[in-house]
């Protein structure tokens, strides 16, 4: 997983409530489990047409917004069902940071196992955020997981709360399987011992 340290990225701004993970990615889309390739069928029903083309409205397909790494929204993102595609979908196609009211549970826990960090504000902020988007697309939005802080320029910084485990997994690159690594050794030095000891098994 790649570590997260600092993002100096655009934001766009996805002024909606209640996206649940169907709208992230829809269920025809849950056949592969491969974590990659389904970035272009992110947000589906909403950036295409009935014939498959882009809608031009869409926040994401809109020129300034297209290469965000920052997406601002609403609150409860997330919710329905739990699956992990919705994280996978939104990190292929560039968002490596979510900043909202809240989210559904599920959904707020895969994205950190995937490299995403979900930040959490206060309405009144969030919407300060959108706001600026919208009338600044060309401002690049400083994300600093380090210092906790949430920075446009010299206009504003916001600071924000996470829990210091998912905090050390995201500077350190760590999903599942990195953290098991971490214990290689005693891993190592266990089955060496378990071999010695019942060479049968």
């Amino acid at each position: 997983m790649q570590p997260f340290t600092k993002l100096n990225g655009t934001a766009a701004p996805l002024d909606m409530i209640n996206i649940d993970t169907d709208i992230i990615i829809p269920k025809q889309f849950l056949k592969t489990v491969k974590r990659t390739g389904l970035g272009v069928s992110a947000f589906y029903n909403l950036r295409y047409d009935d014939q498959g083309k882009e809608n031009p409205d869409f926040v994401l397909n809109k020129p300034e917004y297209r290469n965000a790494e920052i997406l601002i929204t609403g609150d409860n993102f997330g919710c329905g069902s739990s699956r992990e595609h919705a994280p996978w979908a939104i990190l292929d196609m560039g968002i490596r940071c979510i900043i909202a009211p809240g989210y559904a549970d599920i959904f707020y826990n895969n994205s950190f196992k995937n490299g995403i960090l979900p930040i959490v504000l206060p309405q009144e902020q969030v919407d300060q955020l959108m706001q600026e988007a919208k009338d600044h697309p060309e401002v690049k939005l400083e994300i600093d997981l380090e210092k906790q802080t949430v920075t446009r320029g010299n206009k504003f910084s916001f600071s924000f709360e996470i829990d210091p485990f998912r905090k050390r997994c995201l500077l350190n690159g760590l999903d599942d399987i990195g953290l098991t690594l971490e214990k290689n050794k005693k891993i190592d030095g266990f089955e060496q011992k378990r071999a010695a000891d019942k060479p049968w098994l």
